[in-house]
């Protein structure tokens, strides 16, 4: 059986935040549908658990305490409108803030 892929709601360079957890990212990845481990979905708590057939979105991540990579459903997130930059120390080296405080991937150098 095929699974039927949707459009993504958010991009890469977006910035979202969860909409059940503090913490907010940006994207630098989009899997059409999910594309982790199932020991990574079952670790999941069954009521909360997203179904598989939707974007997921790799981000870097950040809470109160620290900054790491995370990997979100779309059913999860929402836009972050704070305006806020975000600290997590990979950002710098692969995106580039733009002026309506997202980011964008870098643009290609040709010499």
């Amino acid at each position: 059986m095929q699974q039927k892929v949707r459009t993504a709601r958010f991009q890469i360079g977006d910035v979202v935040k969860h909409r059940h957890f503090a913490f907010r990212g940006v994207i630098f990845d989009v899997d059409p549908i999910f594309s982790n481990t199932e020991e990574w979905y079952q670790s999941i708590p069954e009521a909360v658990r997203p179904s598989k057939d939707q974007p997921f979105y790799h981000l870097y991540a950040e809470n109160a305490e620290s900054e790491y990579v995370a990997y979100v459903s779309e059913q999860n997130l929402e836009p972050d409108d704070s305006g806020m930059p975000i600290r997590h120390p990979e950002v710098e080296e692969t995106l580039v803030a733009t002026d309506d405080g997202g980011y964008r991937l870098p643009s290609a150098q040709f010499h």
